[in-house]
């Protein structure tokens, strides 16, 4: 009973923090956009700032509060490095070539990506509920597609599924390995910096209007963000880590909207709702669903 109990607190931990990562996270987008840089500029700048932050905060931790963190934890955090650094890069390149209300909604995949991930990879099976959620969540990205395609934000469209694809993955990894990975999405910026700074040409090539938004971006909010979703799977499924990024898909369109006025077409719109619906319904769910089960472990008196 008393591990039992252990596990409801340690679930309640995960969902805390967790939600603190995908409600900073709500903030990326708006910020590469006011930076007015191009996408590779952007890319190198914010995950270069990333990194830096990742090796200051693991230097205090290790130094300072003599604790041992591992960087990579091996080859399970090799796999979790490389997925965040691909995901980072198809997502910035998602960033400028779709607007920013198709872009959350196909990320908003995500949780149904991590499902069949975790069912084949982990050996949670989802549940019939979550198969119905898929079945109309794809209704709804392929209403956004089909939009894109008269629209041309097309290869937009397909970057933001696949960096979905991608970071269900990357969790999954997480999730299998129940080890910590808290600095492992940070450290993995290093690779899409690489990449970005080689694309512009080097440092000279960056073409950056307003770089005090990367900054606050790569150097805050980013590490914050990445950190509480990369530990979550410690505590919850992966299914659960991923709902948190609705967070996005729900607020950060309001944020472009309210900052540059970039109102969704009519399929993006038509299409996220679709999406929010059948994700707010399966969390619903979910949620009612832990709280029958953390009644079924409180301990009772004796009749």
């Amino acid at each position: 009973m008393h591990d039992q109990l252990r596990q409801a607190a340690d679930h309640r931990k995960g969902l805390l923090i967790t939600a603190i990562g995908g409600l900073v996270l709500t903030i990326d987008i708006p910020l590469i956009r006011l930076s007015q840089s191009d996408a590779w500029s952007a890319l190198a700048v914010r995950s270069a700032l990333t990194f830096l932050a990742a090796v200051i905060a693991w230097s205090v931790i290790r130094y300072g509060f003599k604790r041992r963190i591992p960087v990579i934890p091996g080859k399970a955090g090799i796999l979790v490095v490389t997925l965040y650094g691909c995901a980072s890069i198809t997502f910035m390149l998602a960033v400028f070539n779709t607007t920013t209300a198709n872009l959350v909604f196909i990320l908003a995949f995500n949780p149904m990506f991590s499902a069949l991930l975790a069912w084949w990879l982990v050996g949670e099976k989802p549940k019939p509920q979550t198969f119905a959620a898929m079945i109309v969540m794809i209704a709804g990205v392929a209403l956004i597609v089909s939009g894109s395609i008269e629209t041309g934000n097309l290869t937009g469209d397909l970057l933001a599924l696949t960096s979905s694809l991608i970071l269900a993955g990357a969790i999954t990894a997480s999730r299998k390995a129940r080890t910590d990975m808290g600095f492992a999405p940070l450290f993995a910026a290093v690779v899409p910096s690489m990449i970005g700074l080689a694309m512009v040409g080097g440092p000279s090539g960056l073409v950056l209007g307003e770089p005090g938004w990367l900054v606050l971006n790569g150097l805050i909010i980013i590490p914050i963000a990445f950190w509480c979703l990369a530990t979550g799977p410690r505590f919850i499924s992966g299914p659960e880590v991923a709902m948190f990024y609705l967070l996005e898909t729900i607020l950060a369109p309001i944020w472009v909207w309210i900052i540059f006025a970039e109102a969704p077409g009519t399929r993006g719109l038509v299409g996220g709702a679709i999406i929010v619906t059948a994700l707010v319904g399966h969390s619903l769910w979910q949620l009612m669903a832990h709280r029958r089960a953390v009644r079924t472990l409180a301990p009772r008196h004796p009749t």
